[in-house]
């Protein structure tokens, strides 16, 4: 926006899967939250590929409501010329999404532990899985560590990640 251009913020939560898919292995297993939850077809076919080259430029900003447990009744936006789409979300970089440019929040184990409600502690082996076998630190455009929010540090490209 401080350059002048549209921007559309979807969230990867509003692209759940059905609960029933979602809790099929139980409410806090953490393979099927990295292998499962997020619709990465939905993602696909109603925000980027509209959003990319020779798309529509139509997009479903969400697709559905986790809370009620049902298609989120969203309409379709029309993404303005220039117009950028940023999609935030964990363990998003392991699927082949095609981004343009990807940004990767990076924590130590011990931030992540941490920083983790202790609700949510049962996801923490997903978010080490994906550090092990996506290992998006390799890869990413743009790598911040983030242990200390207040202070995120910015990661050189090619430096020692």
């Amino acid at each position: 926006r401080a350059r002048g251009r549209p921007v559309l913020h979807v969230r990867a939560t509003d692209f759940l899967r059905p609960a029933s898919l979602r809790y099929e292995l139980g409410r806090t297993n953490p393979d099927a939250f990295y292998e499962g939850w997020v619709d990465e077809a939905g993602l696909r076919r109603e925000v980027l590929d509209p959003a990319g080259p020779g798309g529509t430029g139509r997009l479903l900003p969400s697709l559905w409501d986790a809370d009620a447990d049902r298609a989120s009744r969203a309409r379709y936006v029309d993404l303005a010329p220039g117009g950028v789409v940023l999609v935030s979300g964990p363990l998003l970089l392991g699927g082949g999404l095609p981004f343009d440019v990807t940004v990767h929040l990076e924590l130590s184990p011990a931030a992540l532990r941490r920083r983790t409600e202790p609700g949510q502690a049962w996801a923490l082996p997903a978010f080490d899985r994906y550090a092990e076998e996506v290992v998006p630190v390799s890869f990413a455009d743009v790598v911040v560590r983030a242990d200390d929010p207040r202070r995120p540090a910015l990661v050189e490209p090619g430096a020692d990640r």
